[in-house]
């Protein structure tokens, strides 16, 4: 799909792209907003209330569009089901229409990426809806939220099947594989929005229970399929992805077995095979992404710690065997995400001059740690990008829902 080329969403590519970098952050401080008021909440109804409301506003007019707008004839599987192809993978040109093979760091813009440019839509959309409904309780927004999430979720036409057999695949090595999990790491957002419009009524119970039937399937096809045990037990940033996912979407589904288990693995296994005793990711900096992988798992740890942090059991303060956490993850890159010049290590071969955007893993540390500096570099952070590179691998767009006391443990 081309730059300039309408998309079957009532945009152009460029458009589409331009109205995502708006949602996923531009800096734009409103008036002030009595509501519910903890921590950083008021700080970040502040900031964002003028970009979620624009943002919002146009949504409004775009009507849901989920896996069945488009379908690969590669695909193993039928209409319903998504389907992404591994992004480093290309034609052998020494063996044409053979396996295809690995580039690491390199896309290749020739997979079917359609499911992805879909799902994506739905968690830039579905979250903004909901957290200007949350800063308006104007229902026109979370009226449309509901209207995304049930065609995804509920309407037998137009859903995803729960679950990602096809997610990832090879051609010429494999339909699907269990790194794809981590593509529904686009839904993380889209829960978290559904949860909170339940916890604060704006949407109905039956409205609710109807998606929640979707999580409550995933959630037993992630944590006992061949794909989704092999994602959780990835050793890098997928791993830490999985745990991201199951939290956010086992607390919507109501498996309290299922969440313990995060908080198990994060503890035992996440944080101790991660984060190297000076806050490094050993295995994120060994990629040919050193800089936007580094950023990227710190984010995604973070939303662990948000997600997953009670009164009783602060997972920000949580250290490992080596003693770091997370909060150490957050302070070994926050030199680099100041000031990128210093950063130490090989450049990334793609798209490093358009990093690093704003963090949300700053603005969260910056509140949990009570670290002042994190959050003014978090509010003075370009977050206008229109790199679609960067969107897809910024999953935590809407910090307002992650720092809302109605979620907060």
């Amino acid at each position: 799909m081309h730059e300039g080329i309408t998309m079957d969403m009532g945009m152009t590519r460029r458009e589409f792209v331009a109205s995502i970098a708006g949602a996923a952050g531009a800096v734009a401080v409103g008036k002030a907003y009595a509501a519910p008021a903890e921590d950083g909440y008021d700080l970040v109804a502040k900031v964002d209330r003028e970009r979620i409301l624009s943002a919002a506003r146009k949504f409004l007019a775009e009507e849901p569009l989920t896996v069945t707008s488009a379908h690969s004839e590669r695909s193993k599987g039928g209409l319903h089901d998504y389907f992404s192809e591994g992004d480093y993978w290309w034609p052998d040109p020494k063996n044409p229409g053979g396996p295809y093979i690995r580039r690491d760091g390199f896309s290749n813009p020739d997979n079917f990426d359609k499911h992805r440019q879909v799902l994506m839509r739905l968690s830039v959309m579905a979250p903004t809806l909901a957290a200007a409904w949350r800063l308006t309780k104007d229902k026109r927004y979370s009226v449309h939220c509901m209207k995304h999430l049930r065609a995804w979720f509920v309407d037998p036409a137009t859903k995803m099947n729960s679950n990602l057999e096809y997610a990832q695949a090879i051609s010429g090595v494999t339909p699907g594989r269990g790194i794809g999990v981590i593509d529904t790491l686009q839904l993380v957002e889209v829960v978290r929005a559904a949860r909170l419009l339940e916890i604060e009524r704006g949407i109905s119970a039956a409205d609710a229970n109807a998606v929640r039937e979707w999580f409550v399937a995933y959630v037993t096809w992630m944590s006992s399929s061949k794909n989704g045990m092999e994602e959780e037990n990835a050793k890098n940033n997928h791993g830490t992805c999985w745990v991201l996912q199951m939290a956010e979407f086992s607390q919507f589904a109501k498996r309290a077995d299922l969440t313990a288990l995060c908080v198990d693995r994060f503890k035992k296994i996440i944080v101790p095979d991660q984060i190297a005793k000076d806050g490094s990711l050993p295995m994120e900096l060994a990629r040919t992404k050193p800089y936007s992988y580094s950023l990227f798992d710190t984010d995604v740890l973070s939303g662990i710690c948000q997600s997953l942090s009670t009164r009783a059991d602060d997972l920000w303060k949580f250290k490992g065997p080596n003693g770091v956490g997370v909060g150490d993850a957050v302070g070994f890159l926050f030199p680099y995400i100041a000031d990128k010049s210093k950063w130490p290590y090989p450049k990334d071969v793609e798209s490093f001059d358009v990093m690093p955007s704003r963090r949300p893993s700053l603005l969260f540390a910056g509140e949990a740690l009570g670290r002042p500096e994190y959050v003014a570099v978090w509010k003075r952070l370009d977050a206008s990008s229109t790199n679609e590179e960067l969107i897809r691998n910024l999953p935590i767009r809407q910090p307002l829902l992650w720092v809302d006391p109605a979620l907060r443990g």
